[in-house]
């Protein structure tokens, strides 16, 4: 009976980690390209905001003084920015990343694979297999 209660929660806590992979998977996939109002502008970003492209896709900026082109790309960018960020934080964890600040794991500042170690036996990964444990007899 202990043998199954334990194979048991491995096998949720397996899953936890498999879905929070995914979830990782899709937020690295996230690219967003935002073109200013005028055109003047294309900017593509990733989930993290990084900067993959900046392209300038008429010869309108050449009309520009150059604070006014400065606020375009600024501008532009923040707006990219901010439609990656709303993107990745659509994204669902299934609440296998309970307690993690998500700004942190968003800008890179937390290495995923530690929230969840592949043996779940790591000090971290047996912590959150005796919370699975004690969620399960609370409910």
């Amino acid at each position: 009976m202990e043998n199954q209660r334990m194979e048991e929660l491995l096998a949720r806590y397996r899953a936890r980690r498999a879905g929070a992979t995914e979830a990782f998977r899709r937020i690295n996939s996230i690219v967003v390209t935002e073109v200013s109002r005028r055109e003047t502008v294309k900017v593509t970003v990733g989930a993290r905001g990084e900067v993959s492209a900046l392209e300038f896709p008429t010869t309108a900026y050449r009309r520009m003084a150059p604070a006014e082109l400065s606020e375009v790309i600024l501008d532009t960018l923040a707006k990219a920015r901010a439609k990656a960020l709303a993107e990745a934080a659509g994204v669902c964890f299934d609440g296998a990343l309970e307690g993690v600040d998500a700004s942190e794991l968003f800008q890179g500042r937390i290495d995923p694979a530690s929230l969840l170690p592949e043996d779940p036996f790591d000090l971290a990964g047996f912590d959150d297999l005796a919370r699975l444990a004690d969620s399960d007899q609370e409910t």
